[in-house]
């Protein structure tokens, strides 16, 4: 299996329902709100900043109990116009409940931080920003392929 078959998959564990092709052009805008939250998070990370994070947390709530991550919003308006790109698709209940996971995680950082427990917090931090880069890098996101595999043990539908 290639990469992009690889990639493709990961986008279908998250919830989505695309074509190949429709995945190909929707790469770059589907990794934006996950690659600017790196971004955010890892310079939080470095400057130990409770307060960055601590920003970041309603972010992660709008997201996770919305169906547009507010970075979708910068995307859908503005960034996709500029490099000829679609509109992302509403965000699919298994990537919502990665963002309240991802949400619970950055206010443990933000408290750890607050608390003077710096060093924990850039553990806690550390692991939540190799997850981000991993489903920004490849789609492949731990919470969601989680979510799929106790859906598969109940015996739920699963999207095909």
């Amino acid at each position: 299996m290639n990469f992009q078959t690889w990639s493709q998959e990961n986008l279908a564990t998250q919830g989505y329902c695309l074509t190949p092709h429709e995945a190909q052009g929707l790469r770059v805008g589907l990794r934006f709100p996950t690659a600017l939250c790196l971004v955010l998070v890892t310079t939080a990370l470095v400057l130990q900043s409770a307060l960055i994070v601590a920003v970041l947390v309603p972010i992660g709530l709008v997201a996770g109990w919305s169906p547009r991550h507010p970075f979708d919003h910068l995307w859908n308006r503005g960034l996709r116009h500029l490099l000829g790109a679609p509109a992302l698709p509403p965000n699919p209940p298994r990537r919502r409940h990665a963002f309240k996971l991802a949400t619970a995680w950055l206010t443990a950082v933000a408290i750890l931080f607050a608390t003077g427990a710096d060093a924990a917090a850039l553990v806690v931090g550390g692991i939540l920003v190799a997850a981000c880069g991993l489903v920004t890098a490849t789609n492949f996101c731990v919470p969601s392929t989680m979510l799929l595999w106790l859906e598969g043990r109940r015996g739920e539908q699963v999207p095909a």
